[in-house]
């Protein structure tokens, strides 16, 4: 019997993807291994591998399809010796249709019997007479896709023809149909109970009439703009602010690249500043912790996710145990990762996890600012450019020193001002005197 390839979930937060493109096309010999498809998550593009050996007999989603949810069946595969006439296997979902369940009453296949596709809401089987054809006031038969679709145009799927298995609505016929023209609803249709009627559409932004052109939106965006949201609605956030002297940073770092440079490595501000925050988290544990609607967890390392921004949008890649991990280890990983983050070749775990976030935009001039928090972490820290200010100096006479401004948000659920409080002061000390953080 053919094997279903299914839509997989690359990533802990997937719930669907695009199939970005096909590396086989259908009568192909695959085996375990080989690379099949690119897929696009929500963070990366990545490619998707065959488990099972045979020949590719139906590709069943196109590539370039949005919107595919995780578990679709996207293509068959004969095993080796098998023929395609040697069973009837169910019909593949289109883009991102779901296979029906046994109990759908929209369910294909030949093999199922009218009484028990006719199935009522108390359970009791209808007279095993044939299913009538669809009045007005019946149920519309759709895809999820499709009345998502219809919904964003505004199409009534009551009027719309559907060309799937038993007359079902799917993609392509939303894809024909015009707002608006669509035949109205009928007496009888406005009767039905209200439990059968869609919920209305969010009504669209008017764009104005500019001359303007169209970006369609990456999963990666679509998934920023949720969870950012999510994150400002949920999490209650407080937000504490300390200036930080730069100058001992500064020519620790001169006098360890100077020793690195034999061996081709060159840290950066940022990661002084990603191993200053990991210590600090260590130092300070009540701000090292997530939360959950049941318990507070408290984390033992400290793994740092870093803000890098590629042209699809923001990515945190982690540099786990940072705590404990060498300044040159920190600063290879970091650029490595964020080298792969622009081309999303990064893996899942690389992206996923993380005790706390950094973000910095000071090579960009800015002076102070205020991060979201990355959900379900408890805190992350902005940090600002480094500038000339005037600063009393330690023996009490005014001068001037290299200054930066860093902010931290924090779950106020998890973490209490104070503790948030212990935590600047403790990264502010490590910063100031770094010496102490390779200790």
């Amino acid at each position: 019997m053919p094997i279903e390839i299914k839509m997989p979930a690359l990533s802990p937060t997937m719930e669907e993807g695009t199939l970005a493109k096909w590396l086989v096309k259908e009568g192909d010999t695959v085996k375990a291994g080989d690379i099949m498809a690119e897929i696009e998550t929500d963070k990366a593009t990545m490619e998707f591998e065959a488990v099972d050996e045979g020949v590719i007999s139906k590709i069943a989603v196109a590539e370039g399809s949005d919107g595919v949810k995780v578990g679709t069946v996207i293509a068959l595969l004969l095993a080796d010796g098998e023929e395609e006439g040697e069973s009837t296997p169910a019909p593949a979902a289109k883009e991102s249709e779901p296979k029906p369940s046994p109990a759908d009453p929209n369910k294909t296949g030949t093999e199922a019997q009218p009484a028990k596709e006719d199935v009522r809401d108390h359970g009791k089987p209808a007279d095993p007479k044939p299913a009538p054809a669809r009045q007005d006031g019946d149920r519309v038969k759709a895809s999820p896709l499709a009345r998502r679709l219809a919904a964003d145009k505004g199409v009534d799927l009551s009027g719309v023809k559907g060309s799937g298995p038993n007359g079902r609505i799917v993609k392509a016929d939303v894809d024909g149909a015009q707002p608006g023209k669509a035949s109205p609803p009928t007496a009888a249709a406005s009767s039905a109970a209200p439990a059968a009627s869609p919920a209305p559409a969010p009504t669209p932004a008017q764009v104005p009439d500019i001359p303007h052109e169209l970006t369609k939106l990456t999963n990666m965006r679509k998934t920023i703009a949720r969870r950012l949201t999510e994150s400002k609605q949920q999490v209650p956030h407080i937000y504490l602010t300390v200036d930080v002297q730069l100058d001992k940073l500064l020519k620790l770092r001169g006098d360890l690249n100077a020793g690195l440079e034999s061996r081709g490595v060159k840290l950066s501000v940022n990661d002084l500043l990603i191993k200053a925050l990991a210590v600090a988290l260590i130092q300070v544990p009540k701000c090292n912790v997530m939360f959950t609607p049941d318990q507070l967890v408290n984390f033992q390392r400290a793994d740092i996710s870093v803000a890098v921004s590629t042209p699809d949008g923001l990515i945190t890649p982690v540099i786990t145990e940072a705590d404990t991990a060498s300044l040159s280890s920190i600063s290879t990983r970091m650029k490595d990762l964020a080298t792969r983050a622009r081309d999303k070749k990064l893996k899942p775990e690389e992206f996923t996890g993380g005790t706390a976030s950094i973000s910095n935009m000071g090579m960009f001039g800015i002076k102070q600012f205020e991060a979201v928090i990355n959900p379900p972490q408890g805190m992350i820290l902005a940090v600002g450019a480094g500038e000339k200010r005037p600063w009393v100096l330690g023996d009490g006479s005014l001068g001037v020193a290299s200054i930066m401004s860093a902010t931290g948000s924090f779950d106020h659920r998890a973490i209490d001002g104070a503790d948030g409080a212990q935590l600047m002061k403790a990264f502010r000390e490590l910063v100031e005197n770094p010496l102490a953080m390779l200790a």
